[in-house]
């Protein structure tokens, strides 16, 4: 065993590492994802700007965590699916379908919660 994963400290500083290079991997590489971020900058900006409450903000952070999550969930199978099954498969298709379902279901979610947090603020201005 090596002496890296002897000390806990270590261990934990290697993962936070192997996780952060993931999320620069996949803002990198991924335009959706850039997409879903800056729209998630836009709507942090607002929140602001709108001065939120507790709970309007927790609701918009909780959002905008699971549709970055699932947009890497779902990068994170596609490729793990090409990489074992490189060529045109229908079941590989309806999987990769499916996943990038789970995005869409999300972000459509996460556009009703903005409206439902949103539009009555933007009506009082």
């Amino acid at each position: 065993m090596s002496s890296d994963f002897k000390d806990p400290n270590k261990k934990k500083k290697i993962g936070f590492r192997f996780a952060w290079n993931g999320i620069k991997e996949v803002c990198s590489s991924e335009r959706n994802f850039r997409i879903h971020l800056l729209a998630a900058i836009l709507v942090i900006t607002a929140a602001f700007m709108f001065g939120l409450s507790k709970g309007e903000w927790v609701t918009i952070l909780l959002i905008i965590c699971m549709v970055l999550s699932l947009e890497m969930v779902n990068t994170a199978m596609e490729r793990l699916l090409d990489f074992y099954h490189p060529e045109q498969n229908p079941i590989i298709g309806s999987i990769k379908d499916i996943t990038a379902g789970a995005v869409l279901v999300a972000s459509i979610g996460a556009v009703i919660i903005g409206m439902i947090i949103f539009l009555p603020k933007l009506f009082l201005i």
